[in-house]
Protein backbone atom coordinates (compact mmCIF):
# COMPACT_ATOMS: atom_id res chain seq x y z
CA UNK A 1 0.00 0.00 0.00
CA UNK A 2 1.55 3.35 -1.02
CA UNK A 3 1.52 6.17 1.66
CA UNK A 4 -1.28 7.68 -0.08
CA UNK A 5 -3.37 5.20 0.10
CA UNK A 6 -2.37 4.21 3.73
CA UNK A 7 -3.25 8.00 4.88
CA UNK A 8 -6.59 8.35 2.60
CA UNK A 9 -7.85 5.38 5.41
CA UNK A 10 -6.11 7.18 8.28
CA UNK A 11 -8.55 10.04 6.69
CA UNK A 12 -11.21 7.79 6.89
CA UNK A 13 -10.60 6.67 10.27
CA UNK A 14 -9.65 10.09 12.08
CA UNK A 15 -13.48 10.73 12.47
CA UNK A 16 -13.48 7.90 14.76
CA UNK A 17 -10.73 8.84 16.98
CA UNK A 18 -11.97 12.04 17.33
CA UNK A 19 -15.25 10.69 18.58
CA UNK A 20 -13.88 8.37 21.07
CA UNK A 21 -14.50 8.78 24.56
CA UNK A 22 -10.82 10.63 26.35
CA UNK A 23 -11.98 7.47 28.45
CA UNK A 24 -10.42 5.27 25.94
CA UNK A 25 -7.91 7.67 24.82
CA UNK A 26 -6.52 7.50 28.46
CA UNK A 27 -6.85 3.86 28.45
CA UNK A 28 -4.80 3.82 25.34
CA UNK A 29 -2.23 5.86 26.66
CA UNK A 30 -2.07 4.08 30.15
CA UNK A 31 -1.05 0.75 27.67
CA UNK A 32 1.49 2.91 25.36
CA UNK A 33 3.26 3.69 29.07
CA UNK A 34 2.99 -0.48 30.86
CA UNK A 35 4.23 -1.88 27.14
CA UNK A 36 7.20 1.20 27.15
CA UNK A 37 8.28 0.27 30.38
CA UNK A 38 8.06 -3.50 29.93
CA UNK A 39 10.26 -3.44 26.83
CA UNK A 40 12.81 -0.87 27.90
CA UNK A 41 15.73 -3.69 27.35
CA UNK A 42 14.60 -4.32 23.38
CA UNK A 43 14.16 -0.29 23.44
CA UNK A 44 17.74 0.17 24.78
CA UNK A 45 19.49 -2.42 22.64
CA UNK A 46 18.23 -0.33 19.70
CA UNK A 47 18.91 2.29 20.60
CA UNK A 48 22.85 1.43 21.26
CA UNK A 49 22.57 -0.36 17.97
CA UNK A 50 22.00 3.47 16.04
CA UNK A 51 24.44 4.78 18.46
CA UNK A 52 27.34 3.08 17.15
CA UNK A 53 26.22 3.70 13.75
CA UNK A 54 26.21 6.95 13.91
CA UNK A 55 29.38 7.47 15.94
CA UNK A 56 30.65 5.40 12.87
CA UNK A 57 29.60 8.21 10.52
CA UNK A 58 30.90 10.79 12.57
CA UNK A 59 27.91 12.13 13.82
CA UNK A 60 28.83 15.36 15.90
CA UNK A 61 28.85 15.00 19.74
CA UNK A 62 25.90 18.05 19.48
CA UNK A 63 23.72 15.59 17.98
CA UNK A 64 24.84 12.44 19.43
CA UNK A 65 23.09 13.96 22.65
CA UNK A 66 19.95 13.83 21.15
CA UNK A 67 20.10 10.06 19.40
CA UNK A 68 20.92 8.81 23.12
CA UNK A 69 17.61 7.58 24.39
CA UNK A 70 18.99 5.93 28.08
CA UNK A 71 17.01 5.16 31.08
CA UNK A 72 16.43 8.82 32.23
CA UNK A 73 15.24 10.28 28.77
CA UNK A 74 12.34 6.89 29.06
CA UNK A 75 11.54 7.57 32.20
CA UNK A 76 10.76 11.13 31.39
CA UNK A 77 8.89 10.26 28.70
CA UNK A 78 6.28 7.61 30.98
CA UNK A 79 6.44 10.82 33.34
CA UNK A 80 4.87 13.09 30.39
CA UNK A 81 2.63 10.21 29.39
CA UNK A 82 1.09 10.37 33.07
CA UNK A 83 0.94 13.89 32.94
CA UNK A 84 -1.05 13.71 29.79
CA UNK A 85 -3.51 11.27 31.16
CA UNK A 86 -4.16 13.75 33.90
CA UNK A 87 -4.87 16.52 31.56
CA UNK A 88 -8.49 17.54 31.26
CA UNK A 89 -10.18 16.31 27.77
CA UNK A 90 -8.88 19.13 25.31
CA UNK A 91 -12.18 17.95 23.26
CA UNK A 92 -15.96 18.78 23.65
CA UNK A 93 -14.88 22.46 25.18
CA UNK A 94 -17.21 24.65 24.97
CA UNK A 95 -15.15 27.88 23.83
CA UNK A 96 -18.39 30.26 22.87
CA UNK A 97 -22.07 30.08 23.49
CA UNK A 98 -24.13 32.43 22.03
CA UNK A 99 -28.31 32.51 21.46
CA UNK A 100 -28.86 34.58 18.35
CA UNK A 101 -32.17 34.63 18.47
CA UNK A 102 -34.84 32.81 21.14
CA UNK A 103 -34.62 28.91 20.28
CA UNK A 104 -31.49 29.83 17.99
CA UNK A 105 -27.90 28.95 19.99
CA UNK A 106 -24.65 28.80 18.14
CA UNK A 107 -21.41 27.07 20.16
CA UNK A 108 -18.04 26.64 19.40
CA UNK A 109 -16.49 23.56 20.45
CA UNK A 110 -13.37 22.21 20.31
CA UNK A 111 -12.18 19.29 18.05
CA UNK A 112 -9.44 17.57 16.69
CA UNK A 113 -7.18 19.14 13.45
CA UNK A 114 -7.73 15.52 12.04
CA UNK A 115 -4.55 13.96 10.25
CA UNK A 116 -0.98 15.65 11.11
CA UNK A 117 1.66 14.42 9.80
CA UNK A 118 4.94 15.52 11.69
CA UNK A 119 8.85 15.02 10.49
CA UNK A 120 10.95 15.16 13.46
CA UNK A 121 14.65 15.24 14.49
CA UNK A 122 16.69 12.66 15.12
CA UNK A 123 15.45 12.24 18.91
CA UNK A 124 13.39 9.28 20.10
CA UNK A 125 11.99 10.93 22.69
CA UNK A 126 10.27 12.67 20.08
CA UNK A 127 7.82 9.99 18.81
CA UNK A 128 6.50 9.29 22.17
CA UNK A 129 5.85 13.13 22.69
CA UNK A 130 4.57 13.70 19.98
CA UNK A 131 2.65 9.98 19.06
CA UNK A 132 1.25 10.38 22.88
CA UNK A 133 0.07 14.26 21.86
CA UNK A 134 -1.50 12.88 19.24
CA UNK A 135 -3.82 10.10 20.87
CA UNK A 136 -4.95 12.61 23.56
CA UNK A 137 -6.04 15.43 21.45
CA UNK A 138 -7.96 12.83 19.07
CA UNK A 139 -5.65 13.05 16.05
CA UNK A 140 -4.15 10.89 13.77
CA UNK A 141 -0.41 11.17 13.12
CA UNK A 142 1.88 9.99 10.44
CA UNK A 143 5.28 10.23 12.17
CA UNK A 144 8.50 9.84 9.96
CA UNK A 145 11.92 10.30 12.38
CA UNK A 146 15.11 10.87 11.68
CA UNK A 147 17.20 8.00 9.38
CA UNK A 148 20.24 8.23 12.60
CA UNK A 149 17.57 6.21 14.94
CA UNK A 150 15.86 4.61 12.58
CA UNK A 151 15.74 1.20 14.43
CA UNK A 152 14.68 2.48 17.96
CA UNK A 153 11.81 4.75 16.44
CA UNK A 154 11.37 1.62 14.77
CA UNK A 155 10.88 -0.64 17.88
CA UNK A 156 8.85 2.14 19.45
CA UNK A 157 6.44 2.30 17.02
CA UNK A 158 5.97 -1.42 17.16
CA UNK A 159 5.20 -0.86 20.91
CA UNK A 160 3.45 2.12 20.86
CA UNK A 161 1.13 1.06 18.23
CA UNK A 162 0.55 -2.46 19.19
CA UNK A 163 -0.62 -1.56 22.85
CA UNK A 164 -3.20 1.59 21.96
CA UNK A 165 -4.36 -0.81 18.93
CA UNK A 166 -5.40 -3.63 21.35
CA UNK A 167 -6.84 -1.04 24.27
CA UNK A 168 -9.63 -0.23 21.35
CA UNK A 169 -7.96 2.92 19.01
CA UNK A 170 -8.29 2.33 15.52
CA UNK A 171 -5.18 0.60 13.70
CA UNK A 172 -5.59 4.08 11.02
CA UNK A 173 -4.39 6.02 14.42
CA UNK A 174 -0.73 5.99 14.00
CA UNK A 175 1.30 5.61 10.78
CA UNK A 176 5.25 5.48 10.60
CA UNK A 177 6.92 6.29 7.20
CA UNK A 178 10.83 5.90 6.89
CA UNK A 179 12.05 6.21 3.31
CA UNK A 180 12.67 9.61 1.69
CA UNK A 181 10.33 8.75 -1.28
CA UNK A 182 7.47 8.28 1.15
CA UNK A 183 8.43 12.32 2.50
CA UNK A 184 8.11 13.52 -0.80
CA UNK A 185 4.84 11.19 -1.04
CA UNK A 186 3.64 12.42 1.98
CA UNK A 187 3.93 16.27 0.76
CA UNK A 188 1.77 15.44 -2.12
CA UNK A 189 -1.56 14.51 0.56
CA UNK A 190 -2.90 17.65 0.90
CA UNK A 191 -6.42 15.65 0.02
CA UNK A 192 -5.98 13.72 3.35
CA UNK A 193 -3.68 15.78 6.16
CA UNK A 194 -4.67 18.71 7.41
CA UNK A 195 -1.25 19.91 9.06
CA UNK A 196 2.16 19.50 8.73
CA UNK A 197 5.03 19.93 11.09
CA UNK A 198 8.27 19.83 10.81
CA UNK A 199 11.31 19.41 12.67
CA UNK A 200 14.80 20.14 11.53
CA UNK A 201 17.16 22.79 10.51
CA UNK A 202 16.06 26.24 8.21
CA UNK A 203 16.83 24.28 5.08
CA UNK A 204 14.70 21.21 5.52
CA UNK A 205 11.34 23.53 7.28
CA UNK A 206 12.18 25.76 4.61
CA UNK A 207 12.10 22.80 1.69
CA UNK A 208 8.98 21.39 3.83
CA UNK A 209 6.86 24.92 2.83
CA UNK A 210 8.00 25.11 -0.23
CA UNK A 211 7.19 21.71 -1.42
CA UNK A 212 3.45 21.21 -0.70
CA UNK A 213 -0.12 22.66 -0.31
CA UNK A 214 -0.73 21.43 2.90
CA UNK A 215 -0.53 23.69 6.04
CA UNK A 216 2.31 23.90 7.83
CA UNK A 217 3.56 24.63 11.35
CA UNK A 218 6.79 25.12 12.88
CA UNK A 219 9.84 27.01 13.48
CA UNK A 220 13.26 26.59 12.02
CA UNK A 221 16.15 28.35 13.75
CA UNK A 222 16.39 28.81 17.74
CA UNK A 223 18.68 31.73 17.37
CA UNK A 224 17.36 33.11 21.32
CA UNK A 225 18.66 36.11 22.84
CA UNK A 226 19.50 36.61 26.96
CA UNK A 227 19.76 40.74 27.42
CA UNK A 228 21.70 42.24 30.30
CA UNK A 229 19.82 45.17 31.38
CA UNK A 230 21.89 47.58 32.94
CA UNK A 231 19.67 47.62 36.46
CA UNK A 232 20.60 44.05 36.26
CA UNK A 233 21.52 41.52 39.41
CA UNK A 234 24.79 40.22 38.56
CA UNK A 235 24.84 37.44 40.72
CA UNK A 236 21.14 36.34 39.67
CA UNK A 237 21.97 36.88 35.81
CA UNK A 238 25.17 34.85 35.56
CA UNK A 239 23.44 31.12 37.14
CA UNK A 240 20.88 32.29 34.43
CA UNK A 241 23.16 32.79 31.11
CA UNK A 242 25.52 29.69 32.67
CA UNK A 243 21.74 27.86 32.49
CA UNK A 244 20.48 29.06 29.09
CA UNK A 245 23.74 28.43 27.10
CA UNK A 246 25.25 24.98 29.15
CA UNK A 247 22.19 23.40 30.38
CA UNK A 248 21.16 21.19 26.44
CA UNK A 249 23.34 23.81 24.08
CA UNK A 250 22.00 21.69 21.50
CA UNK A 251 18.41 22.11 22.15
CA UNK A 252 16.58 25.46 19.92
CA UNK A 253 15.41 26.98 23.42
CA UNK A 254 19.53 27.62 24.58
CA UNK A 255 21.10 31.12 24.20
CA UNK A 256 22.97 31.48 21.58
CA UNK A 257 23.23 35.70 21.88
CA UNK A 258 24.03 38.13 24.51
CA UNK A 259 23.50 41.35 24.63
CA UNK A 260 24.87 43.58 27.64
CA UNK A 261 24.20 47.41 28.49
CA UNK A 262 27.74 48.81 27.97
CA UNK A 263 27.05 50.93 31.29
CA UNK A 264 27.81 47.46 33.25
CA UNK A 265 29.63 45.57 30.56
CA UNK A 266 33.49 46.08 32.27
CA UNK A 267 31.86 44.84 35.52
CA UNK A 268 29.70 42.00 34.40
CA UNK A 269 31.37 40.81 31.46
CA UNK A 270 34.58 39.14 33.20
CA UNK A 271 32.46 37.54 35.52
CA UNK A 272 30.10 35.84 33.05
CA UNK A 273 33.15 34.86 30.80
CA UNK A 274 34.60 32.48 33.67
CA UNK A 275 31.51 31.26 34.43
CA UNK A 276 31.03 30.30 31.06
CA UNK A 277 34.72 29.53 29.71
CA UNK A 278 34.56 26.95 33.13
CA UNK A 279 31.51 24.72 31.89
CA UNK A 280 33.75 24.88 27.96
CA UNK A 281 31.72 27.53 26.15
CA UNK A 282 33.41 29.23 23.12
CA UNK A 283 33.08 32.98 23.49
CA UNK A 284 32.90 35.22 20.24
CA UNK A 285 31.67 38.57 20.10
CA UNK A 286 32.86 42.18 18.55
CA UNK A 287 35.61 43.88 18.59
CA UNK A 288 34.70 46.44 21.25
CA UNK A 289 33.82 43.04 23.22
CA UNK A 290 37.14 42.23 22.71
CA UNK A 291 38.36 44.92 24.43
CA UNK A 292 37.02 43.77 27.50
CA UNK A 293 37.31 39.98 26.95
CA UNK A 294 40.89 39.61 25.34
CA UNK A 295 40.75 35.94 25.55
CA UNK A 296 38.56 36.18 22.69
CA UNK A 297 40.63 35.01 19.47
CA UNK A 298 40.67 37.67 16.29
CA UNK A 299 39.11 34.42 14.46
CA UNK A 300 36.37 34.50 16.78
CA UNK A 301 35.44 38.22 16.02
CA UNK A 302 31.79 39.31 14.86
CA UNK A 303 30.53 41.25 12.07
CA UNK A 304 26.37 42.33 12.44
CA UNK A 305 25.71 39.35 10.11
CA UNK A 306 27.19 36.85 12.32
CA UNK A 307 24.53 37.31 14.98
CA UNK A 308 22.04 35.18 13.41
CA UNK A 309 23.96 32.39 13.52
CA UNK A 310 22.46 29.20 15.47
CA UNK A 311 25.42 26.93 16.99
CA UNK A 312 23.57 24.25 18.85
CA UNK A 313 26.70 24.43 20.58
CA UNK A 314 29.05 25.53 23.51
CA UNK A 315 29.61 28.40 21.55
CA UNK A 316 28.23 31.85 22.36
CA UNK A 317 27.80 35.28 20.52
CA UNK A 318 28.16 38.47 22.61
CA UNK A 319 27.75 42.30 21.59
CA UNK A 320 26.98 45.69 23.70
CA UNK A 321 24.25 48.08 23.27
CA UNK A 322 22.94 51.00 24.92
CA UNK A 323 19.45 50.29 25.59
CA UNK A 324 16.55 48.03 26.16
CA UNK A 325 15.06 49.19 23.05
CA UNK A 326 18.31 49.06 20.66
CA UNK A 327 18.65 45.21 22.47
CA UNK A 328 14.59 44.78 21.35
CA UNK A 329 15.84 45.95 18.13
CA UNK A 330 18.87 43.69 17.63
CA UNK A 331 16.86 40.67 18.77
CA UNK A 332 13.91 41.70 16.29
CA UNK A 333 16.04 42.06 13.46
CA UNK A 334 18.70 39.03 14.13
CA UNK A 335 16.41 36.30 16.40
CA UNK A 336 14.04 33.94 15.13
CA UNK A 337 11.01 35.16 17.21
CA UNK A 338 11.52 31.80 19.22
CA UNK A 339 12.33 32.89 22.85
CA UNK A 340 14.61 35.87 24.82
CA UNK A 341 15.18 36.80 28.13
CA UNK A 342 15.72 39.79 29.73
CA UNK A 343 17.82 40.06 33.25
CA UNK A 344 16.77 42.83 34.92
CA UNK A 345 15.53 44.14 38.21
CA UNK A 346 13.55 47.62 36.63
CA UNK A 347 10.72 46.56 35.85
CA UNK A 348 9.78 49.62 33.13
CA UNK A 349 12.64 48.26 31.44
CA UNK A 350 11.17 43.98 31.42
CA UNK A 351 7.78 45.24 30.12
CA UNK A 352 8.94 47.42 27.18
CA UNK A 353 11.51 44.26 26.81
CA UNK A 354 8.40 41.82 26.66
CA UNK A 355 6.56 44.57 24.84
CA UNK A 356 8.77 45.23 21.70
CA UNK A 357 10.20 41.61 21.49
CA UNK A 358 8.31 40.00 18.66
CA UNK A 359 9.07 36.56 19.93
CA UNK A 360 6.94 33.41 20.63
CA UNK A 361 8.23 33.50 24.50
CA UNK A 362 9.54 36.67 26.04
CA UNK A 363 10.86 36.03 29.90
CA UNK A 364 12.25 38.11 32.41
CA UNK A 365 14.94 36.83 34.99
CA UNK A 366 14.96 33.53 34.23
CA UNK A 367 16.46 30.87 31.56
CA UNK A 368 15.24 30.61 27.97
CA UNK A 369 15.40 26.51 28.26
CA UNK A 370 12.24 27.18 30.21
CA UNK A 371 10.43 27.17 26.81
CA UNK A 372 9.36 23.92 27.11
CA UNK A 373 5.85 21.74 26.42
CA UNK A 374 6.56 19.86 29.76
CA UNK A 375 7.93 22.36 31.29
CA UNK A 376 4.83 24.72 30.70
CA UNK A 377 2.70 22.40 32.20
CA UNK A 378 1.46 21.03 28.76
CA UNK A 379 2.32 17.31 29.47
CA UNK A 380 4.57 17.28 26.07
CA UNK A 381 4.80 19.24 22.83
CA UNK A 382 4.76 18.47 19.70
CA UNK A 383 6.79 21.09 18.62
CA UNK A 384 7.26 24.55 18.70
CA UNK A 385 5.38 27.07 16.48
CA UNK A 386 7.53 30.45 15.83
CA UNK A 387 4.32 31.66 13.63
CA UNK A 388 1.14 33.60 14.50
CA UNK A 389 -1.90 31.75 12.81
CA UNK A 390 -3.10 29.09 15.04
CA UNK A 391 -0.44 28.28 17.25
CA UNK A 392 2.44 29.66 18.93
CA UNK A 393 5.32 28.69 21.72
CA UNK A 394 5.43 25.02 22.54
CA UNK A 395 2.49 23.43 20.66
CA UNK A 396 0.86 21.55 23.37
CA UNK A 397 -3.14 19.19 23.35
CA UNK A 398 -4.35 22.66 22.94
CA UNK A 399 -2.23 23.60 20.05
CA UNK A 400 -3.47 20.28 18.42
CA UNK A 401 -6.95 21.68 18.93
CA UNK A 402 -9.22 23.73 16.28
CA UNK A 403 -13.08 23.78 16.87
CA UNK A 404 -16.54 23.32 14.67
CA UNK A 405 -19.32 25.87 15.28
CA UNK A 406 -22.08 23.99 15.90
CA UNK A 407 -26.28 25.79 15.86
CA UNK A 408 -29.02 24.42 16.85
CA UNK A 409 -32.00 25.99 16.20
CA UNK A 410 -36.20 25.39 15.92
CA UNK A 411 -37.35 25.96 12.35
CA UNK A 412 -35.71 28.84 11.71
CA UNK A 413 -35.13 30.27 8.04
CA UNK A 414 -33.03 33.30 7.15
CA UNK A 415 -35.55 34.39 4.91
CA UNK A 416 -37.21 35.96 8.28
CA UNK A 417 -34.13 37.43 9.29
CA UNK A 418 -33.46 38.93 5.46
CA UNK A 419 -36.90 40.67 5.38
CA UNK A 420 -37.25 41.88 8.56
CA UNK A 421 -39.89 39.40 9.91
CA UNK A 422 -37.60 38.03 12.95
CA UNK A 423 -34.04 40.32 14.15
CA UNK A 424 -31.24 38.71 16.07
CA UNK A 425 -30.68 39.85 19.62
CA UNK A 426 -27.19 38.36 20.08
CA UNK A 427 -26.85 37.42 24.01
CA UNK A 428 -23.58 35.90 25.69
CA UNK A 429 -24.65 32.56 27.41
CA UNK A 430 -20.82 31.92 28.39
Amino acid sequence: MTVHESVINMKKASPVLASSSVELRDRALAAAASALQAHRAEIFEANRADCTAAEAAGIKPSVMKRLLFNEHKLDDCLKGIQDLIAMPDPLGRTLLERELDEGLTLRRVSVPIGVIGIIFEARPDALIQISSLCIKSGNCAVLKGGKETERTNRALFRIIHEAVTSAGLPDECLLQVSAHSEIDELLTCSDCVDLLIPRGSNAFVRHIMDSTKIPVMGHSDGICTTYVDEDADFEKSVPIIVDAKCQYPAACNATETLLVHRRIAEGFLPLAARALEANGVRLRGTREVQSILPEISDRDIMEEADFRTEYLDLILSIKLVDSVEEACAHINRYGSHHTDAILTENAAHAETFMSLVDSAGVYQNCSTRFADGYRYGFGAEVGISTGKLHARGPVGLEGLTTYKYRLTGSGQIVGDYAEGRKQFHFRGLL
